[in-house]
């Protein structure tokens, strides 16, 4: 019997969930969470084998936090993320903080029970198209910006002048441009809008 926790912060998706999960005659729902920092908290508690996690998690710790302080727990259970989210960097960081799986919240219910019993067993489990894109990112790692530079990537995305973004962070209108031409040296673009573009594709912000 495979015993499981639900992390999802809309009731009705983790309704859901329950009623597909429980139709599998070897699958026990110990319990479900709405924020990472419950999630956590039961898996103490319960000590699930499998925890079926949301990416997103409104407030508080991420789906990728989240599996990280679980996988750090003394029972460490294993961790599926089943969320809408596939961009390049989520999946990567997902995998690198521990999850042993990625799946997308429509896949058929058949492909999340199979996931779950495959994750139980210790099995990695990415469709063959995630796949290929986690092994692509593992030998072309993403750039690593500084804080700073993701504040002022964000910014720019939002449509901020350099006179803009130089008010809201208390600098020179001379720094925001050197922040520029860091970012746009380390993401090899030559524009604001393939900066914003590759940083959005790729999760950067």
């Amino acid at each position: 019997m495979t015993t499981l926790l639900i992390v999802d912060d809309h009731p009705v998706v983790r309704s859901g969930l329950r009623a597909v999960l429980e139709t599998a005659s070897d699958f026990t729902v110990l319990g479900e969470a709405a924020t990472g920092e419950e999630a956590v908290s039961l898996a103490q508690l319960l000590h699930p084998d499998v925890v079926l996690c949301d990416l997103r998690l409104g407030t508080g710790m991420d789906g990728i936090q989240t599996t990280a302080k679980l996988r750090n727990l003394d029972t460490a259970p294993a961790v599926l993320i089943l969320t809408t989210f596939d961009r390049d960097a989520e999946i990567l960081s997902a995998i690198e903080a521990g999850a042993a799986g990625y799946l997308l919240k429509d896949v058929a219910p058949e492909v999340i029970i199979d996931s779950i019993q495959r994750a139980a067993v210790g099995e990695l489990i990415l469709a063959p198209e995630l796949a290929s894109r986690v092994l692509q990112g593992m030998r072309s790692p993403l750039p690593k910006l500084t804080d700073r530079e993701v504040q002022v990537l964000r910014m720019l995305s939002t449509g901020s002048t350099n006179k803009e973004i130089a008010a809201q962070l208390f600098v020179s209108e001379a720094t925001v441009k050197t922040h520029l031409a860091h970012i746009f040296t380390k993401l090899d673009v030559d524009s604001r809008s393939r900066a914003i573009h590759l940083a959005q594709t790729t999760g950067l912000i």
